[in-house]
């Protein structure tokens, strides 16, 4: 597995750099070389422009709740596979089949928003991760496991590549750099509120279920079913995200993307 990986991003990473065409721009002297604080200067600075657009505020609110979801499903499928009592092995290969389904429905998902509608492709991604969860908190047999990793792969490339594809609507062109690092770093922020959810909420349903001295098949049962309560907290992050993204204007977001470039010195931090 570790092979496959470094074939991959090698792969696409040399393919990147000798086929991919990038747009030259003049090089800008920096004031001073200590580039940690330019850094959060320009954080700052960016966070400031951000508050002053509300469109992109209020996307990048619903992007960082939903895909959230995204990343905790993602990063802790094993876990609550193995806590109600799956195989570790079974899992794994569940996650692989994810990856290998995931390359071509990007692409696959991709296409539809360019003839259909990026927005509405994002709410049909959230609704399938939805339903995902709600079928995750039932499922009981390893072939389920393994129907829910297919389904997730027609839709995690999406979900990630439209709202890229979605944000870059909302921001001025000419500062798309600074919008798109500070984009990414949202996106590093991403599977917090997931995981403590479902720990918070896993742990109120064991300290309420659990007796005084609880037999060992109890303490099994009730396991199993403060896992299953967790994974289910996740639904609070997509319907949550689903409202905000559901408000979120692309024209008035547009209009204050050219306000901004028209206006860049007059909107500060």
């Amino acid at each position: 597995s570790f092979l496959t990986v470094a074939l991959w991003w090698g792969g696409f990473t040399l393919f990147t750099i000798f086929w991919v065409e990038e747009t030259k721009y003049p090089k800008v002297t920096t004031k001073t070389g200590n580039f940690i604080t330019e850094g959060f200067g320009q954080l700052k600075a960016t966070f400031g422009k951000i508050r002053h657009m509300k469109t992109i505020f209020l996307f990048l609110s619903a992007y960082w709740l939903y895909i959230d979801g995204v990343d905790t499903i993602i990063r802790m499928a094993v876990d609550y596979g193995m806590s109600i009592g799956f195989d570790s092995s079974d899992l794994i290969k569940a996650l692989l089949i994810t990856q290998f389904v995931g390359f071509p429905a990007a692409w696959i998902f991709g296409k539809l928003g360019e003839t259909w509608s990026v927005r509405k492709s994002i709410f049909i991604a959230i609704g399938v991760y939805i339903g995902v969860t709600i079928w995750g908190v039932q499922m009981t047999q390893k072939i389920e496991f393994y129907i829910l990793a297919i389904v997730i792969g027609l839709v995690q490339g999406g979900i990630q590549a439209l709202s890229r594809s979605y944000y870059s609507r909302l921001i001025p062109k000419s500062q798309a750099g600074e919008f798109y690092g500070f984009y990414n770093m949202l996106g590093k922020f991403a599977a917090i509120i997931g995981p403590a959810l479902m720990g918070l909420v896993g742990l109120i349903v064991r300290r309420i279920l659990m007796p005084v001295a609880p037999t060992p098949e109890q303490v099994v049962e009730i396991g199993h079913l403060a896992s299953r309560w967790g994974i289910g907290s996740i639904l609070i992050l997509f319907i949550a995200g689903g409202i905000l993204f559901y408000f979120v204007d692309d024209e008035k977001g547009r209009a204050e993307a050219k306000y901004l470039e028209a206006h860049a010195g007059d909107i500060s931090a």
